[in-house]
């Protein structure tokens, strides 16, 4: 084996993430989120796992395409929906559903041809309450909805939603101004509701109350693979389990003399007589190039700190506290022992990039813990 980056992926983990979420969301349906190839854990692999969801979440029609190659037969929503006309058929032929967010959507829907004959194309009708990303105004929503129900390529059954800006900010008084003008615009619309992403899920209970007896949803991303939503907490703090591991080996331990330079540009001088132990991993392989010195790894179990800048290839590592640490011993970048949120910290980002930037030279494997 070339390299010894390892990404671990807990399908145990990811499951019970998932009968985690569905406990929380009291009898909502739950879309769990597998854009960006599963938050970096595989797309293929979470959508395996998350079986029981009642719906995937992908943010292109190629994710659909390959969820449908790979033999999966759930209800797949296509988040952005549509980028051009021509996209419509393969939406009918795959059979998923599109997020309708914009006028040009509505109009390549009126100009299809043929489509009455056809299985009817199943939409949701995105509304912007405050994200002003995607969606249409409020104004907008009681026409654009009559329209898609006149549609005869459309199904009647149309499910209303939006997203939250700063849900993550509990006291944060926009997403509660979110949910009031999303109920006063669909006050009179039919149709299943969905509002609350993650922490939406965690922080704001109206969110999920079902409104005038339609079915509410949820669409998860971030706690199904146990990343947290929260500034300050990790996933393990809001009752999840982080389902990547990310580790790889000791290529070489050296003694290094006190007020040597380590890495590129010389930055960190050694303080003392110490051992200096480098490890199978860099940018190269999607470990954050932004981590600084001190940043944390665990040496087997004992927790040490990377030293210098983090390199293409490789990470050096102050073995003070691992003192016996070998050729060969594995190194952990972040998991359950080590939470990704602290890597993150270290780094001046947050979780999500850090799954989401693993590399092809990362090996990937499963295990069903």
């Amino acid at each position: 084996m070339s390299r010894t980056a390892l990404a671990t992926i807990h399908l145990g983990a990811l499951r019970r993430n998932l009968a985690r979420v569905r406990e929380l969301g009291k009898g909502a349906k739950v879309m769990a989120v597998v854009k960006a190839d599963g938050y970096g854990h595989g797309l293929e692999r979470v959508a395996r796992a998350c079986a029981q969801a009642d719906a995937l979440g992908v943010a292109a029609l190629g994710d659909g395409l390959r969820l449908r190659s790979a033999g999966n037969r759930q209800r797949i929503v296509v988040l952005s929906g549509p980028d051009e006309p021509g996209d419509l058929a393969e939406f009918r032929r795959l059979q998923l559903d599109a997020v309708i967010h914009h006028e040009s959507q509505l109009a390549w829907l009126a100009a299809e041809r043929h489509a009455a004959g056809r299985r009817p194309l199943r939409a949701w009708l995105k509304i912007d309450t405050g994200m002003h990303r995607l969606g249409f105004d409020p104004a907008r929503v009681a026409d654009v909805h009559a329209k898609l129900r006149a549609l005869p390529g459309v199904d009647a059954d149309i499910v209303l939603m939006t997203h939250f800006a700063a849900s993550d900010e509990f006291d944060n008084g926009l997403t509660a101004a979110q949910i009031a003008r999303f109920d006063e615009v669909t006050a009179e619309l039919a149709g299943a509701r969905s509002l609350a992403n993650s922490a939406g899920l965690l922080g704001w209970p109206t969110a999920l109350a079902a409104r005038g007896g339609a079915q509410s949803w949820v669409r998860v991303g971030g706690l199904l693979y146990g990343l947290s939503v929260v500034d300050g907490k990790t996933g393990a703090d809001l009752g999840f389990e982080p389902a990547m591991t990310l580790s790889t080996r000791l290529i070489s331990v050296k003694q290094v003399k006190r007020s040597e330079r380590i890495g590129y540009a010389a930055t960190w001088e050694c303080p003392e007589d110490m051992p200096i132990g480098v490890a199978a991993i860099g940018y190269g392989d999607g470990y954050p190039r932004s981590a600084q010195p001190g940043t944390p790894v665990l040496v087997n179990a004992a927790r040490a700190a990377i030293v210098g800048r983090v390199s293409m290839d490789l990470i050096t590592i102050d073995l003070r506290n691992a003192p016996n640490a070998q050729v060969g011993d594995r190194v952990t970048l972040w998991g359950r022992d080590l939470p990704v949120e602290t890597i993150a910290a270290h780094a001046g980002t947050i979780s999500y990039d850090l799954t989401c930037g693993m590399t092809r030279r990362v090996l990937f494997v499963e295990d069903d813990d």
